[in-house]
This record gives C-alpha cells, sequence and structure tokens, in this order.
C-alpha cells in the first residue's frame, strides 16, 4: 500500500536557473534524475518535499508551487522530512532511493527568504540518492520499504 503519491516531478538543466515541471523522469544509480544540473555522484542526487509544506508557505504569504524550492518530486500524502536517513523509498514500479539528508542551508539570496523571512528547505526538504534504476512518472506511488 502506498504511503504517497509523487504530485510533481521538476528539473533544471542548468545550476541557478529555476525548475521547471515534467511529467515523467528516468533516475540513474549514482546520478540522479537524468539531464537535471544538479545530478551527480553525490549524496544529493534528488531532492523531495512534501506539498504540505509548499502550502504551509503559500499561507505565509509565498507565491510558490512544486519546484520552486528546487526539489526534483514533489509528494503528497507524507511527512517526508520525519523519515530517518537511511530509509528506503520505493517510487513508482522501479525506483529505490535511499534518504541520506534532511534539509539544507539555503543559498545567500534564497528569494522565498525575501519573499516571506523564512524558507522549509533547512528543516523540511529531504535527499536522497539512486539505488535502483527507472522511470517515474507523476501519480506514481511512493512507498516506505520496510
Amino acid at each position: 500500500m502506498a504511503d504517497g503519491k509523487i504530485i510533481a516531478i521538476s528539473i533544471s538543466e542548468k545550476k541557478g536557473q529555476k525548475k521547471h515541471n515534467i511529467e515523467t523522469a528516468n533516475l540513474i544509480v549514482d546520478h540522479g534524475m537524468e539531464g537535471d544540473a544538479h545530478a551527480g555522484n553525490w549524496h544529493r542526487q534528488i531532492s523531495l518535499l512534501g506539498i504540505a509544506s509548499i502550502d504551509h508557505m503559500r499561507a505565509q504569504g509565498a507565491d510558490v508551487k512544486p519546484g520552486d524550492f528546487a526539489e526534483n518530486i514533489t509528494v503528497e500524502g507524507m511527512v517526508l522530512y520525519e523519515l530517518a536517513v537511511g530509509t528506503q523509498l520505493q517510487i513508482g514500479k522501479d525506483v529505490i532511493l535511499e534518504i541520506t539528508q534532511i534539509g539544507k542551508e539555503c543559498h545567500h539570496g534564497c528569494e522565498i527568504m525575501k519573499q516571506v523571512g523564512s524558507c522549509i528547505m533547512p528543516t523540511q526538504g529531504i535527499f536522497g540518492k539512486v539505488l535502483k534504476n527507472g522511470t517515474i512518472h507523476v501519480g506514481d506511488e511512493v512507498s516506505i520499504i520496510k
């Protein structure tokens, strides 16, 4: 049974560009999302954020949507930041991710911080590495591997 589902997949081809939403993405072991500027052989290959976190920022007056926090995958139905580092997620039929980091420092000049004085990424964004290749789609289920 699914714990959540993907409601947006976001990508940027160059660092410093705002991410845009796509319907499907290929995730690659030891790399991350094919074509994404932040992919590479490191511990933050994929970033994830819950839609509830984005809704929280909207309630504070931020004009934001999925992808605006530079997350690759936006999920509904799960409190991602409560997952422990080392937790594995099944995404869609094939992909397996391992959570490697909870939160990150906002970069200097973060637009959301300027807009509303706070940002959710330092506490609510999560990062992972791809353990099993596959293609993901908006609407795919996301499940914690027990």
